[in-house]
């Protein structure tokens, strides 16, 4: 996990714990409390206002690792594969003024942002592709949140072997940020079943984890507690961090 400054902000939470209790929070329940410490930090320090290194055409790996769960297989979306994804819309709905729902036609007639990106997997590995769609801004601008607003939560077709369903979340402000995007292409063709298609989310500032596949809709909300889980998208459930940022 190449995350930049996580080392020096876990460091500077234990010493904010005070040496005498560094043996305690590294042994017993308070290491969680340590390590949640330096997610906040991590979070305050890198933020959104950075930005993920962009490469050039010659890094791109044109065969790209398929990660995470197994690509649906259920009626609603083997029909939408056969289909060809023509007949697939996104909902977006909830705090916003203007709830719509979106071909992929009409994605694709929106303003598109293309960038080469390094992809880092929590699992140790990386890859480099070419992203591109629909900056989620740009969408997020069109349904104008309502100033409740807090939360952009990502409902998605797949579900894990036990049939939980799939689901991750941002704040408007990791939303928002212009390398963010609800993509569409992976290495200039539509990005495919088993890579996540039509629609994934595409964070280059945060971990693979983060960048949620098969996005099926789009919800709103005013807190975190309307996400669902309680720890903000699925892997976060199974204990990953919330904020992923690298």
């Amino acid at each position: 996990m190449r995350r930049r400054l996580f080392l020096a902000s876990s460091l500077a939470a234990v010493g904010l714990a005070g040496c005498a209790n560094v043996k305690a929070a590294l042994t017993g329940g308070t290491f969680d409390g340590v390590l949640d410490t330096a997610q906040a930090l991590d979070e305050r320090v890198i933020g959104t206002r950075g930005a993920a290194r962009l490469y050039t055409p010659a890094d791109v790996e044109r065969t790209f690792r398929v990660n995470g769960l197994d690509t649906p297989s259920d009626a609603t979306y083997d029909a939408l594969v056969a289909d060809d994804f023509h007949r697939y819309t996104l909902a977006v709905s909830g705090a916003v003024e203007r709830p719509d729902r979106f071909t992929l036609a009409a994605l694709r007639a929106l303003p598109q942002r293309a960038q080469i990106t390094r992809f880092d997997c929590v699992e140790g590995w990386s890859a480099i592709g070419r992203w591109s769609g629909v900056p989620l801004g740009t969408l997020l601008a069109l349904v104008r949140p309502k100033p409740e607003a807090r939360y952009v939560v990502f409902r998605c077709f797949d579900r894990d072997p036990q049939g939980t369903p799939f689901y991750g979340s941002l704040d408007l402000q990791q939303a928002a940020h212009p390398q963010t995007l609800l993509a569409l292409d992976l290495n200039d063709r539509p990005i495919d079943a088993d890579h996540g298609g039509p629609v994934r989310v595409r964070i280059p500032t945060q971990l693979g984890y983060k960048n949620t596949k098969w996005v099926q809709r789009i919800e709103v909300v005013a807190s975190f507690a309307q996400i669902g889980g309680g720890h903000g998208g699925y892997w976060e459930d199974q204990g990953y961090a919330w904020y992923a940022g690298i």
